[in-house]
């Protein structure tokens, strides 16, 4: 089905932050937009309000007339889908066109310049950086983007003449081979979707063949120590960005009264001063490779500054409620290992003479049976930890495996605690706190506001 020959689309799965970007794109161009989630949220009631029709339970009796056209209407799934969810199967028996939201992507990116950003973590604050940067330039582009940025309160930003789209190339069921990058990062390559890929040999293949898809001309940007080999084609360049070293590096750090300057370094122009709108030691290696992609497709260097200088960052990422001399109260998605690692490294940096506690609610079983002596790890960097129930998702429960395997690898000195997330507003009720982070993917996040708001009242 081509573009032109679609008047409805049907999204299963409607709620998830990437289908909501791809459905604002067709409100947008005034096509029908209709879909099943399985609980209202925050997103859905936005799609909404937005004109999307959305109901919430599997019914296909539910599903508009509009979408009943299979050769009018596409129906997008994300992967997190059931085969045997009923509503997938109707489309499917109807003969209905039905594609992955990353085929989408790969369509709707045919015949301009993507710039993709893929990794196991920092794809979607590089991403949102990226696009920042150039919708302020004079290029603008359009973005497919994995969070809700704080700069325009959506996942999604529309040009009607940009050539440039920013997309974050989610690896999970391989959906980023459906790309066809001009320009790609890769941030990291850290194991993970195990559930899906089965060995750490098979994750690296799928990255090493993203890397195939550039296409000619364009170019790979690649954090430098990354564990991959890339194999690109010929007249696609390579470059490598780190935090003190690679092609694209910072130099002249300064990181004081809650500010964060540095040097950007780079083979095509060097930038002085360049100061972070959202100042997290994180978001200096970030922007880097950010700014890099800018760079490298014609932003200039007052374009780079002030897109760095006005970037709010994205919901759920170092996402400060609260930030006060008493207290300091965030959100960070972070979900693996690696995650926590530099989240709690970079509070750790900000916060050198405070007490650090966590509530960590960790996301799937696999990934905990996985992972469990790494989250530890990393969890062990701070000074209090409070473990939550895991975060089931897509999955059943797996034998043996709890929260409790973190919490018997935490190395002592730790204090730590299992709770239930039942257990959290109550507890955030009685308990005082210096800084305070929430870290992971689940649903803990859905409480933070209130959280926010018993905490202020104590102030």
């Amino acid at each position: 089905m081509e573009l032109k020959d679609i008047k409805a689309v049907y999204f299963v799965g409607a709620g998830g932050i990437g289908m909501s970007a791809i459905a604002r794109y067709f409100l947008k161009k005034h096509i029908v937009v209709a879909g099943y989630d399985k609980t209202p949220s925050h997103l859905t009631r936005q799609l909404e309000e937005e004109g999307a029709s959305i109901h919430y339970e599997e019914n296909t009796s539910l599903i508009p007339q509009a979408c009943k056209d299979p050769h009018t209407c596409l129906v997008i799934y994300t992967p997190a889908i059931p085969a045997e969810h009923q509503e997938l199967v109707f489309f499917r028996q109807g003969g209905f066109e039905i594609q992955k939201r990353a085929q989408v992507l790969g369509t709707l990116t045919q015949g301009n310049k993507g710039l993709c950003f893929a990794g196991t973590h920092g794809k979607t604050t590089t991403s949102t950086m990226c696009a920042h940067i150039m919708h302020q330039s004079h290029l603008d582009c359009n973005a497919f983007l994995g969070g809700i940025t704080k700069n325009y309160g959506t996942n999604y930003i529309l040009s009607d003449d940009s050539e440039f789209v920013v997309i974050e190339a989610d690896e999970f069921d391989r959906s980023f081979h459906w790309l066809r990058p001009w320009m790609s990062v890769i941030t990291s390559t850290d194991p993970d979707h195990l559930d899906i890929y089965g060995t750490k040999e098979a994750y690296m293949e799928s990255f090493r063949h993203y890397t195939t898809l550039i296409q000619e001309g364009g170019a790979l940007i690649i954090r430098k120590g990354v564990e991959l080999v890339p194999e690109v084609k010929e007249g696609v360049k390579v470059y490598e960005y780190g935090l003190e070293e690679g092609d694209f590096h910072a130099e002249n750090i300064v990181i004081e009264n809650g500010e964060i300057v540095f040097d950007f370094i780079s083979p095509i122009e060097n930038i002085r001063g360049v100061k972070l709108g959202h100042p997290v030691p994180i978001n200096i290696e970030n922007g880097i490779s950010a700014m890099a992609m800018a760079q490298l497709n014609g932003c200039t260097a007052e374009e780079l500054k002030r897109g760095m200088e006005s970037y709010r960052g994205v919901d759920r990422r170092f996402d400060f409620k609260i930030k006060t001399d008493k207290l300091v109260f965030l959100s960070d998605y972070a979900h693996h290992p690696e995650e926590i690692y530099q989240s709690a490294k970079s509070l750790k940096q900000l916060y050198k003479d405070r007490k650090i506690t966590a509530i960590f609610q960790p996301h799937l079983y696999t990934r905990t049976r996985d992972f469990y002596k790494e989250f530890a790890a990393a969890l062990s960097q701070l000074d209090e930890v409070l473990l939550c129930d895991i975060y089931p998702a897509r999955e059943l429960p797996i034998e043996g495996v709890s929260s409790q395997l973190i919490y018997d690898e935490i190395k002592e000195g730790v204090e730590k605690e299992l709770i239930k997330k039942e257990e959290v507003i109550d507890l955030i009720k009685t308990r005082t706190f210096d800084v305070l982070v929430i870290l992971g993917a689940g649903d803990l996040d859905s409480q933070a506001d209130e959280m926010a708001e018993i905490l202020r009242r104590r102030e």
